[in-house]
């Protein structure tokens, strides 16, 4: 695990700066200009203008991680740790050793409850999304919103575009699930298997064994844990292959594959989050991620009968000239 990949130090320009630069921030930024290039080379084959494409990976990857972060604040169960952060820290509890409350947390441990808290407030501590922090869906649901305006506004076949995401997006999903991985987020359930993944200590899934008493310290390196990570990677590699490969030559109409993409991706999500250990949300025995998983599954079904239905139909067979 390797939560950090590199540091940007700015003490060049002046003064003491550094800012760190997550694993999974950065290898969504790789998946996004993979996507992006992929798209320029698409829209230059189809003979659509490139420069569109630019535009829309830049409106959509400002979008997603807007997206993205707000429901991680609203929805992933940090919503009153971020209100109180701001509000009253002592109401804030960061379950961490007295050590590193001191020195890592830079916070104030207290003895009576074993816990530590936050020495100030910090009223933007939910937008500060550079040190990790997205739920998948909330990019996903504001990347299409800006798709969705920009695309209108350039005259471009939407649903054209859509299914050219619908090919590079679970590409760049794969490259962000491996940024999970290093990161140790998104863990999953113990697992006693030669495929399992333990994570160091001090990372989400040790400090979260501690908390329910798995360890006898979050410096231990995890329990052996389902790879979830990697599940959702490999399925976003398998979904990409099959939407490439084998249902872009047999689309019946344009959407077809952004709609097969997101059933697909919804179906996998929503198993695989069975097998995750993180906490996330939920509602009625389902994580957020399942429930939204849900609604786009009925939205893809929805989608699929109405775009169907203006259809052309397949061209009927050359006829062989008889012979005379």
């Amino acid at each position: 695990m390797q939560s950090r990949l590199f540091t940007l130090d700015f003490s060049a320009f002046g003064g003491d700066y550094t800012v760190p630069a997550p694993s999974y921030f950065v290898l969504l930024l790789i998946g996004f200009l993979f996507a992006t290039v992929m798209g320029c080379l698409w829209a230059k084959r189809v003979g659509q203008d490139p420069d569109v494409i630019v535009d829309l990976g830049l409106a959509m990857l400002l979008a997603g991680v807007a997206g993205g972060r707000l429901l991680h604040v609203f929805a992933d169960g940090y919503f009153w740790d971020y209100v109180h952060l701001c509000t009253d820290p002592s109401k804030v509890d960061w379950h961490v050793t007295r050590s590193e409350c001191l020195s890592t947390y830079d916070g104030v441990w207290n003895a009576v409850d074993g816990v530590c808290r936050p020495k100030q407030t910090d009223c933007l501590a939910w937008a500060k999304f550079y040190g990790g922090g997205f739920a998948y869906y909330g990019g996903f649901i504001g990347a299409s919103v800006a798709a969705w305006f920009l695309l209108k506004a350039d005259r471009f076949p939407f649903w054209k575009g859509a299914d050219m995401a619908g090919m590079v997006v679970p590409v760049g999903l794969a490259f962000g699930r491996m940024g999970c991985t290093l990161a140790g987020c998104c863990f999953g359930t113990r697992w006693d298997s030669s495929w399992a993944l333990s994570f160091p200590g001090h990372s989400p899934a040790s400090e979260a064994q501690w908390k329910d008493k798995l360890l006898e310290q979050p410096s231990e390196p995890s329990l052996p844990v389902h790879p979830t990570q990697l599940y959702e990677s490999a399925a976003s590699l398998a979904i990409a292959a099959f939407l490439t490969l084998y249902l872009h030559s047999r689309k019946k109409y344009d959407g077809q594959i952004f709609i097969a993409f997101m059933a697909l991706y919804a179906g996998a999500r929503f198993l695989i989050e069975f097998f995750r250990d993180d906490d996330r949300g939920g509602l009625l025995g389902l994580s957020t991620s399942q429930l939204i998983g849900v609604v786009l599954i009925g939205v893809g079904v929805y989608l699929h009968l109405r775009l169907s239905k203006g259809a052309a139909p397949p061209a009927a067979p050359p006829v062989a000239p008889v012979a005379a």
